[in-house]
């Protein structure tokens, strides 16, 4: 019995050992794609500030690895082998700062042209660079048990302990700085977008569908621990719960991808299909993922006093969103091609109104008026010739 439990608890450290190489593997490849798009556009485009931009994401978080690398090596594998692994555990444990500062802020506020929308944007520049330095040093002197450290009770040894109460308050400041600079960076994006004509525009529509992408995987997954609970047990939760943090953070490749794609312009103009397609997907997932739990809760809730089980609730939500999948599909199409597509939208509804028109026109002269009219407006050539077998 003491073989067999010794023999269960290394298969689980080994899981535990393989699950952690994976996750690894995972953060290591996401991380590359900076710094190997960014040498991409810089063979192209030496001068490229966007490229140097994720060449420089690429280095800090290569800093980061190595930190925690040698921090582990000299804490945990080897004590006292290589000097001061304590301090690369303090640099490891607020290395996401400026990582995260400068995807989210400098490279969407320089985007596409390595230039600010309008001088006015400089405050905002500066607010950013400000807010990155002083949060990583705050982190840094924080006095306090390093949370990410090899060695969890592992006390800051850069900690001011005098400072305390200061540092707090200034950590709490600028915690909430450093979001909103990340939203003001995303609207100088929409301010440029409207702005913008020609190949910029299509750039901004890159890193806005990749955006979306990353943005609506990430609140899924943080959203999804609350909704896996409601309809499922916990034992099988959890691995939807880890295939969905991983498609989270597989999906912050997409950013650098979208990146170099838009700059080195392959394929720039096929950007509008997967816009539309995206929103019409996400929009259409949220409605029926809204539909789908608000029906399981309705029912398990009018259903409790009859039975304790919820799979009638669930089979009846299930049958509900499959008739809904059509209609709604159609009605939200209508609804993007309406508001993000109008062109589109009134080609589309001058051609419907011109088949009513002709099922109920008998007269030739007034035929040729409509479809030369229904072809200006849709197609508006530089001229309309119109040619009738006698």
């Amino acid at each position: 019995m003491t073989a067999l439990r010794a023999l269960l608890s290394l298969d689980d450290r080994a899981q535990a050992a393989l699950d952690e190489g994976a996750d690894e593997f995972v953060f290591l490849v996401v991380v590359m794609i900076f710094p190997l798009v960014g040498l991409l556009i810089l063979r192209r485009q030496p001068q490229n500030t966007i490229g140097w931009l994720l060449q420089g994401i690429g280095l800090v978080w290569a800093v980061g690895a190595f930190t925690d690398s040698y921090a582990t090596y000299g804490l945990l594998l080897n004590p006292g082998s290589v000097p001061q692994p304590a301090i690369a555990a303090v640099i490891n444990g607020g290395i996401w700062v400026p990582a995260l500062g400068l995807m989210c802020t400098f490279l969407i506020l320089l985007y596409p042209d390595g230039h600010l929308p309008s001088p006015r944007w400089r405050l905002v520049g500066w607010l950013s660079a400000g807010t990155i330095v002083a949060l990583t040093l705050t982190l840094y002197l924080t006095p306090g048990r390093l949370e990410l450290s090899p060695v969890p009770t592992l006390q800051n040894p850069l900690g001011w302990e005098s400072a305390e109460p200061i540092l707090a308050v200034a950590l709490a400041v600028l915690l909430a700085l450093f979001p909103l600079c990340s939203i003001l960076c995303a609207a100088s994006v929409v301010r440029r977008f409207r702005r913008s004509h020609g190949i910029e525009r299509q750039q901004l529509k890159w890193l806005a569908t990749a955006g979306a992408v990353v943005a609506l995987l990430f609140l899924t997954a943080m959203a999804a621990p609350v909704l896996l609970r409601m309809i499922a047990s916990s034992d099988t939760a959890s691995p939807w719960q880890s295939a969905i943090d991983t498609l989270s953070f597989w999906s912050f490749g997409l950013l650098p991808v979208a990146i170099g794609v838009a700059i080195l312009r392959h394929g720039l103009y096929e950007i509008d299909v997967f816009i539309n397609r995206a929103l019409v997907y996400s929009f259409l997932t949220v409605t029926l993922a809204s539909v789908y739990l608000g029906s399981v809760l309705t029912l398990q809730l009018l259903l409790r006093p009859v039975t304790q089980q919820s799979e009638l609730a669930v089979a009846v939500s299930t049958l509900t969103v499959a008739a809904l999948f059509g209609p709604a599909r159609a009605g939200i199409q209508r609804a993007v091609d309406r508001r993000f597509y109008r062109s589109r939208y009134d080609a589309a509804l001058t051609l419907e109104t011109f088949a009513v028109r002709l099922r109920h026109e008998l007269d030739l002269d007034a035929v040729g008026r409509d479809l030369r009219a229904a072809v200006q407006e849709t197609l508006q050539p530089t001229s309309i010739t119109l040619w009738l077998r006698p």
